[in-house]
């Protein structure tokens, strides 16, 4: 019997570095179920909080961001990394690792780095169009790189090996019956559909933005799914009650991948987790991009989408356009259909099973037949669904 995997994950500080690792995870269980993984971050962030709901060890390195200003954090950043580079040291020679995995962050810096320099196999998953800076610098020292976007490899050329394999979204993400979907949530099985989501926070400038178009888009007899964010639910909770048979406020979806079965268009920021699901469901968006992301790489991410076909966006200081764009969307089947087809060849939805089986590769290990394992959708370009 050969020796059980052992497999590290570094990387954190956001969702969107956190949880395409966590995928991953789930399906290098479901090729190798005996292998063993942890994950590394920061203490203070929402890795140390959710990696051991998922069942992982986890352990911390005291690194933190590059601040831009000059503060205490800056001058002790120095000595952090130095701390964090034997932390890392130590925690490889606890945990010995056969792969390192860095998914994006400061946090992923000294532990990639650390095993690259010893000689333990190593790779990145890059999940922006434009790379982080701890992706960018790490690139040529890695065995591989893989990214989300064709568009990342132009600042990437240094890398050993890079592939395009997408963004992991969570096993668990499966395309529902529409109608069903919308009954779900109260709502009528055959009216058109809006989701419309910020975050877990929410998103203020695109609430009040959607808040004026509540009464049209209930006079017309479209349908509303909102998320608001926990801030600022009370806020528009009273418009759920109001419209409650064509609108649905909550402060957060848990169930998101029956909202989007149930949506004919998404309105959201341009996340490269949001842009993930929403191309590993088919479903097409409206985005309007976060403006404060580091290097604008959500307005990146939206454009890149958009080039494709399956994505309209708009900046922020654009969203007095939002009531135009959206109704001229929503009331054009053939234009949301071909949008549609489009997020769907845009999709990878085996991209955590094509990286587990890169990490497989690595490690000079097999795993269960490709064939075998579930996806979001069966094949790229099909969409399948399931009730609920």
């Amino acid at each position: 019997m050969s020796e059980a995997l052992r497999v590290i994950f570094a990387g954190g500080g956001t969702g969107g570095h956190l949880f395409p690792g966590i995928a991953i995870a789930e399906a290098l269980h479901t090729l190798r179920p005996d292998c063993v993984i942890s994950f590394v971050g920061s203490r203070n962030r929402i890795e140390a909080r959710v990696v051991p709901k998922y069942g992982y060890p986890f352990d911390s390195v005291w690194i933190a961001g590059l601040q831009r200003r000059l503060s205490l954090r800056t001058v002790l950043l120095p000595l952090k990394l130095i701390v964090s580079l034997v932390q890392s040291w130590r925690i490889l020679r606890h945990r010995r690792p056969h792969v390192v995995i860095g998914t994006g962050g400061y946090v992923s810096g000294p532990l990639l780095y650390v095993a690259a320099r010893t000689g333990r196999r190593t790779l990145i998953h890059e999940q922006n169009e434009f790379p982080g800076m701890t992706t960018r610098k790490l690139a040529p020292l890695v065995d591989e790189v893989h990214v989300s976007f064709p568009g990342s490899a132009r600042l990437l050329q240094g890398a050993k090996r890079l592939s395009q394999s997408g963004n992991p979204v969570r096993l668990s993400l499966r395309r529902h019956d529409a109608g069903d979907a919308r009954v779900h949530f109260g709502l009528h099985p055959a009216r058109k559909t809006l989701l419309v989501f910020g975050g877990s926070l929410g998103a203020r400038s695109i609430n009040r933005a959607v808040r004026a178009l509540v009464p049209r888009l209930v006079r017309e007899e479209y349908q509303l799914i909102w998320q608001t964010g926990t801030a600022e639910f009370d806020t528009y909770k009273s418009l759920g009650a109001l419209y409650h048979e064509q609108v649905i406020v909550r402060p957060f979806i848990d169930e998101m991948d029956v909202a989007y079965s149930a949506a004919d268009l998404v309105v959201c920021r341009a996340g490269a987790t949001s842009i993930a699901e929403l191309t590993t469901l088919g479903t097409p968006s409206l985005l309007i991009p976060y403006p404060h992301a580091t290097a604008d790489h959500q307005y990146k991410n939206a454009v890149a989408l958009a080039e494709q076909g399956a994505a309209h966006v708009l900046r922020d200081e654009e969203l007095p356009r939002l009531e135009r764009e959206l109704f001229s969307l929503l009331d054009d089947s053939a234009t949301l259909m071909r949008m549609a087809e489009a997020a769907t060849v845009a999709g990878r939805p085996r991209a955590a099973f094509d990286i587990a089986e890169a990490v497989l590769r690595l490690a000079g290990q097999a795993g269960a037949p490709a064939a075998d394992v579930p996806t979001g959708t069966e094949t790229q370009g099909t969409r399948t669904e399931r009730q609920i």
